[in-house]
């Protein structure tokens, strides 16, 4: 990075903490970066927690094309735009600088989303994929499958980000609180199909094998299937024609 004012001394930093549709909460988290300088990005980027995250290029972030819209998605916008780009000056309370500090963490997760399906952006996210630094996936028929971070929602403070595995097609949630904290708007729902439509090659040949139920080494005949399905129903209607009734009594 080339970028002029840098972040010295930070003793005591707070992670992001929001309330996620009721779900989880970013929890608080403590560093210290006393005993060395770091611009913000790299700051960022080494705290616990953030290892889903990749680097946004600095070109990216200095073009305000890119930005469209965010002003009025963040608080403090021009403030928190300075301190990701090490340009900030202005000098700021302890209140006002950690209400910076947050909004700077919000708006590099909305400028985030947009990178990572970049070129640029998933290359770099490629290389992570590599590495499986998003982990693999828990289910035992996957082999280990290496996942994508993938979000729900495109609209922040909705939902936390999720797992997404190629194979089975499915999502899980991450195994770390830290990272399943993180608002899945950060990566947006896109991201990982975008990312094998444009590494095809990569995209892993989809599982056939399916655990199957066995009693002493026998498969579950077929028959039981279909008197659980058949019982599932007929507890089904007596339970509408129990409501049917207590409708009617209620209406005479």
């Amino acid at each position: 990075m080339a970028w002029g004012l840098k972040l010295t001394g930070i003793e005591d930093v707070q992670e992001h903490e929001q309330d996620l549709n009721g779900d989880v909460k970013m929890d608080d988290t403590s560093g210290s970066d006393s005993d060395y300088t770091k611009y913000w990005i790299d700051w960022f980027l080494s705290t616990k927690g953030n290892e889903y995250f990749c680097e946004v290029d600095e070109e990216y972030i200095l073009d305000r094309f890119n930005l469209t819209g965010l002003n009025s998605e963040v608080q403090h916008y021009v403030q928190a735009l300075d301190l990701i780009s090490d340009t900030l000056e202005e000098e700021l309370d302890d209140e006002m600088r950690e209400a910076v500090e947050k909004s700077a963490r919000h708006l590099y997760g909305l400028i985030h989303a947009r990178f990572i399906i970049t070129s640029r952006g998933l290359a770099k996210m490629l290389e992570k994929y590599k590495k499986a630094d998003f982990g693999r996936c828990p289910r035992v028929l996957c082999s280990n499958q290496q996942l994508l971070p993938v979000g729900l929602s495109d609209q922040p403070y909705t939902k936390s980000v999720k797992l997404y595995c190629p194979r089975c097609e499915d999502i899980y949630n991450p195994k770390s609180t830290r990272h399943a904290s993180i608002d899945g708007a950060y990566y947006g729902s896109t991201f990982p199909h975008m990312f094998f439509q444009v590494y095809p090659h990569l995209l892993p040949p989809k599982s056939n094998e399916r655990y199957v139920p066995k009693i002493f080494g026998f498969k579950i005949h077929e028959i039981a299937k279909q008197h659980r399905w058949q019982d599932q129903q007929r507890e089904e209607q007596q339970r509408r024609i129990t409501m049917g009734n207590e409708g009617n009594n209620i209406n005479t």
